[in-house]
């Protein structure tokens, strides 16, 4: 049975789930950040999964990457497999803009995070919600 790990439970709401993936939200408003996680029992890494899992991760992940590009209007779109600190395979989307908190360097370490309010978080997750559902990725 598939479980969240439980830093990404604490750091992240959920959007949806497509196919393969369960998609999240980072609770950081500096940065249009969505992770994908396979729903797949104990899974660290990419080559573990199926080589059918492997297409449709990197299907959803660049189905969700040119989603969110378009959506914000992203100069470059970070995608990325870490899992140091959390080993549950995920994969970060994050659309970049030249005048985000971070720019040019990564994420990771540029500051503390900004969490949402609850105003904010409820509309940018109606927003997802409705990009993933308009491009055929989630159902309705």
């Amino acid at each position: 049975m598939f479980v969240l790990h439980s830093q990404l439970a604490k750091d992240c709401t959920v959007i949806g789930d497509l196919s393969l993936c369960r998609v999240l939200l980072m609770n950081d408003a500096r940065f249009p950040w969505l992770i994908l996680v396979p729903q797949r029992e104990e899974i660290t890494e990419v080559f573990e999964l199926s080589a059918l899992d492997q297409r449709l991760l990197w299907e959803e992940v660049s189905a969700v990457a040119a989603a969110l590009a378009g959506h914000t209007r992203a100069h470059k779109m970070n995608i990325a497999t870490l899992g140091n600190v959390v080993p549950q395979l995920h994969v970060h989307v994050i659309a970049r803009r030249h005048q985000d908190a971070a720019w040019p360097a990564p994420v990771w370490g540029a500051g503390a995070p900004e969490p949402y309010d609850e105003a904010a978080l409820t509309t940018v997750v109606e927003a997802l919600t409705d990009l993933l559902v308009t491009q055929g990725l989630q159902r309705a």
